[in-house]
């Protein structure tokens, strides 16, 4: 397991692709943060996070997808895959050794973040909200953990990592939105609206963001983290 994992990462880094979007996450992040308009802390006068939080899970959504593309995807186009069951590893044992890597890199793009809490601490009067603050970093780990995983299963689903991308992509941004969206239509008003909401990634990632760390969230996003690597296993087992 460890031995793909490390495979995955020096292939990752074994070029300037990985270095570039790593670098265009943390860019895209920081000229939200501080230059666009209308959502750049200095426009909105008060030294808050929150915009780096509402931003972080779109641009993850795409940056996550790209990790994951080619864990599978390639393996199958280049015929590797079949001498990759040659090695005494089982199906989860190679699933789980591609979701940690990929998984690594998504934390190393995060971490550098934590320079954006440093200088809008320095910029407050009074000083930051910790508490909500950690909490919505816990809650955007849980969230790259969870689209990682959903990357790693529409790998396993197609051997052109570019087919494999869009609908990582497609479906990080069906499970992260779509049930929240749907839950705001008129004919869900009352009951039905908040248990759809509740399916979505979205209603616990926010519920995170306040700095309360519920069990049923951590639960939430552990059974979507299972699920997903179970469709992976099942995908390929059916290969």
């Amino acid at each position: 397991m460890w031995s793909i994992c490390k495979k995955e990462l020096s292939q990752f880094f074994g070029s300037l692709t990985g270095y570039v979007a790593i670098l265009l996450f943390l860019l895209l992040n920081g000229l939200f943060l501080f230059v666009f308009p209308e959502s750049n802390i200095f426009d909105f006068g008060y030294a808050t996070l929150d915009k780096f939080f509402e931003i972080s899970p779109w641009v993850l959504l795409l940056l996550i997808p790209a990790i994951t593309m080619r864990s599978f995807a390639d393996e199958f186009r280049a015929g590797t895959y079949e001498i990759l069951l040659t090695r005494p590893l089982s199906h989860w044992q190679i699933i789980t050794g591609k979701y940690l890597s990929s998984l690594i890199i998504s934390v190393m793009a995060i971490v550098p973040t934590l320079l954006y809490v440093f200088s809008v601490d320095r910029l407050s009067a009074g000083g930051i909200d910790v508490g909500g603050i950690a909490g919505s970093y816990i809650g955007l780990l849980f969230l790259a953990a969870v689209f990682a995983s959903i990357g790693i299963f529409c790998s396993s689903l197609s051997g052109n990592s570019v087919v494999a991308f869009l609908l990582g992509a497609a479906v990080c941004f069906t499970v992260y939105s779509a049930f929240s969206a749907l839950a705001g239509l008129p004919v869900m008003a009352g009951g039905p609206g908040y248990f759809v909401d509740m399916i979505g990634i979205d209603s616990h990632y926010r519920s995170m963001s306040r700095g309360v760390i519920d069990t049923r969230d951590v639960m939430y996003f552990g059974s979507m983290i299972f699920l997903f690597l179970y469709l992976t296993a099942h995908t390929l087992q059916k290969r």
